[in-house]
């Protein structure tokens, strides 16, 4: 089945799907540039809820009639969401947000790019300057019931660790004990925050926890000397090792994380058909790698006949389910020919720095992994 059959299979829903879709804090202030004083802290400030979205619009008509996707992200976070000299927005992150962009107008490219602050960001999504957030963003009890906000599936499994230097006596194998008096720094307005108070608790130890508002201030304090250690996701320090350990040999430690940190899309609460849409785009690009689909082979696979019955609906086949969301029969098929499937973007954002997923929580679930999608039916 080729994509002008799959189209013209369609048709006809397609046109009832568009008609259908036609009428259906953080407390912190953000740091201004170059500003380095730190705000020394000992445990998590959570965001203000007191910034409430308006919720008697419909957010995917909004975006369907604005013609482009707000989409938050860090824009300085290595592998994840990275500003380009170009202007441009490259990462993990930025790749889903292009995904629903697919999905949602048809165009990947259809993303506005709002880079945030872990401070900004759930005020954003709160007060509608983002539609969609994708920045490194950890799923909490406490942020699921005290925000006006709802979390998609978790695109990537994360734990956070702590970095220090080699000169420093600190290894691979070090513990959070050996942390004993160091100045440790980390992002403000993060779960991370607290993690790393208690586990230094849970450790009989006593450390000098300074936070700035932005990562890149955090790697600088480090690199001069200014923090004994770093801490954050673990999928964060490897970046940053990566890219910036220069003359300095730096360990990232302890083998097992401090915490558990699932990653993944964070949108405005009460906006069901929007999440519905941003959770079953995750979901066709996972069920898109477990089938071997790819942005390279999809238009074969289809055309070859070798699509079983969930992977002719997801495409926009016979059964197909997306223009009762308020999409294009081909919504799924965008996603992937455009962007790819769960696997090659995090092999094509995330390989490069040294992430692998043989052996992770990444890995698909029938590989010992978490990564897992309902069935498309």
């Amino acid at each position: 089945m080729t994509r002008r059959s799959v189209l013209r299979f369609g048709g006809a829903l397609l046109v009832l799907g568009l008609f259908a879709a036609a009428c259906g804090s953080d407390d912190d202030e953000a740091a201004t540039p170059g500003d380095t004083e730190p705000a020394v802290t000992t445990e998590a400030e959570e965001p203000s809820t007191s910034v409430a979205l308006t919720q008697g619009a419909d957010l995917l008509n909004e975006v369907i009639s604005r013609g482009t996707l707000n989409c938050g992200v860090s824009g300085s976070a290595v592998a994840f969401s990275e500003t380009q000299p170009d202007g441009s927005t490259t990462g993990f992150d930025a790749d889903y947000c292009r995904a629903v962009a697919a999905a949602i107008l048809g165009d990947a490219e259809a993303v506005n790019f709002v880079p945030l602050t872990a401070a900004e960001r759930f005020s954003a999504v709160e007060s509608g300057e983002v539609d969609l957030l994708v920045r490194n963003t950890t799923w909490t009890q406490s942020r699921d019931s005290d925000l006006v906000l709802d979390f998609g599936p978790t695109t990537y499994y994360d734990g956070q660790q702590v970095m220090a230097r080699v000169s420093d006596g600190f290894s691979g194998s070090s513990s959070v004990a050996d942390l004993r008096g160091a100045t440790v720094c980390t992002n403000a307005g993060t779960t991370t925050e607290k993690n790393i108070a208690d586990a230094a608790d849970a450790a009989g130890i006593e450390i000098t926890l300074t936070t700035f508002e932005d990562f890149d201030i955090v790697t600088e304090n480090f690199i001069s000397g200014a923090c004994d250690a770093v801490t954050t996701d673990g999928s964060a320090l490897v970046g940053r090792k990566v890219k910036q350990e220069g003359d300095q040999e730096w360990a990232i430690f302890p083998p097992t994380p401090i915490s558990k940190e699932p990653l993944g899309p964070v949108y405005a609460q009460n906006q069901s058909t929007f999440g519905d849409v941003v959770n079953w785009t995750v979901y066709a690009m996972i069920i898109a790698d477990e089938k071997g689909i790819t942005s390279e082979n999809i238009d074969s696979m289809s055309s070859g006949g070798n699509l079983d019955a969930e992977a002719v609906r997801l495409l926009g086949g016979e059964g197909e389910l997306q223009t009762k969301m308020g999409l294009t029969a081909d919504a799924f098929y965008n996603v992937i020919s455009q962007v790819g499937n769960y696997d090659e973007v995090y092999t094509r954002n995330l390989g490069p720095v040294g992430l692998s997923r043989d052996g992770s929580a990444n890995a698909r679930w029938t590989a010992g992994g978490l990564i897992y999608a309902p069935p498309a039916r």
